[in-house]
């Protein structure tokens, strides 16, 4: 078979000042570094808050696991931005940078002296990256924009569970991840404008219509198809779906997730006259309930890998509900190299999602791991003209700080 791969990644030659903290910000410049760009992070002397919160507990040898897994392919620089100097390292940088990426609350960029019109007056061509929780201005712009606080104004929380159920948030920091990646197409978008005009600009993201936007088909029903937000008894995995739909246990005290099957044929494979005659369209609506607790009962009676092999074989979509354990060794995620390894100068082996679209010519790479903070401030600096006795004069006076491995 012939190698088509490019040495080349599709971002080489592009430069990323990520001067953003916490997980929206950093997940979508590093995403900038995991196809080439060459993404230098813009961190307080005393480093990012991100270095200094661990996830979990699973606080690392020097770095933290939660900053690794935001903060690959990127190069720290270690700058007091509050200082007239530190900020006159910034502009230096920016006058040959491509994209500057902040998710500061709204008003404090121009309080830093980092906004869009005065970077601007450095690089005309700059695309700016703004991130904020609710958007620049309005009632909410001043509100912390935090994943929780999100996600339960979205109205996600009761498109799933029963009218028991308290609202649930999601098991993973759901909106910082969709922030992310609407930021990221926002710089890709950003990025082709410019090649095709030669002009920058701003581009705007927030976390509210993200999340509202990833609910495009939610949403629509609602508005357009005039249908309530309606969670009923049983704990239906989503409000506008019919059942049954959601998490089963099993015999074998195992769960596994049943999607919207015929009703017919799950009447015939699980024994259930009283699905048999039952429409898909309507009945499955209007009995949600009664079908669920009918599902639910007959399923208790299977173990489940006989059962998910029975649904299989007559084409019913079902699977097992998994932990962390299962996924990592599962054999599709294996063979699609869903998850990258690398040595870490620091800490060691590391094992972490990696990119997850493939392009056949110019695939993303794991360039270097998340930097100690400050770790290339000289180099960086130097490759901007600063001389050795500048650099060493500002380290003296703690407009810059660095940290070797």
């Amino acid at each position: 078979m012939t190698n088509n791969r490019d040495d080349k990644q599709i971002l080489d030659g592009i430069t990323v000042l990520d001067c953003s903290i916490a997980m929206a910000g950093p997940f979508a410049a590093q995403r900038l570094g995991d196809l080439g760009a060459n993404v230098i992070k813009i961190e307080p002397i005393q480093g990012e808050w991100q270095r200094h919160v661990s996830a979990g507990g699973a606080k690392g040898k020097r770095i933290n696991a939660s900053f690794i897994s935001l903060n690959r392919n990127k190069k720290s620089v270690a700058v007091n931005l509050k200082s007239e100097s530190g900020r006159e390292v910034l502009y230096r940088l920016v006058s040959k940078a491509d994209i500057f990426l902040q998710n500061y609350r709204p008003g404090v960029a121009e309080r830093l002296g980092v906004s869009y019109e005065k970077l601007c007056s450095y690089n005309p061509e700059l695309i700016y990256i703004s991130i904020s929780g609710y958007g620049e201005d309005g009632p909410y712009s001043q509100k912390p924009g935090q994943d929780l606080l999100l996600q339960a104004m979205s109205g996600a929380m009761l498109s799933s569970g029963s009218v028991h159920d308290r609202p649930t948030p999601a098991g993973q920091f759901l909106v910082d991840a969709v922030t992310a990646y609407s930021a990221f197409e926002g710089a890709l978008g950003a990025l082709l404008y410019k090649e095709k005009t030669g002009k920058g600009q701003r581009v705007d993201v927030n976390m509210l219509d993200a999340i509202i936007a990833m609910q495009m088909q939610e949403l629509c029903v609602y508005t357009v198809g005039g249908k309530p937000q309606k969670r009923t008894e049983k704990p239906h995995g989503h409000a506008y779906i019919r059942s049954p739909y959601g998490i089963f246990e099993t015999r074998d005290e195992k769960y596994i997730a049943l999607a919207f099957p015929s009703l017919k044929i799950l009447g015939e494979v699980l024994d259930i006259p009283d699905l048999l005659d039952m429409d898909d369209e309507t009945d499955s609506h209007k009995y949600r309930d009664r079908i669920f607790e009918l599902t639910e009962n007959r399923i208790r009676e299977y173990d489940s890998e006989p059962l998910l092999d029975l649904f299989q074989e007559h084409g019913i979509w079902a699977t097992s509900v998994y932990g962390y354990d299962d996924l990592v060794n599962d054999k599709q995620v294996r063979h699609n190299g869903s998850f990258v390894e690398y040595d870490h100068p620091t800490e060691g082996h590391i094992k972490t999602p990696g990119f997850p679209i493939r392009f056949s010519r110019s695939p993303s790479r794991v360039n270097y791991g998340a930097p100690l903070s400050g770790q290339h401030t000289r180099e960086i600096l130097a490759e901007a003209g600063y001389s050795q006795e500048e650099i060493k004069a500002m380290l003296k006076d703690e407009i810059i700080a660095e940290t070797d491995l």
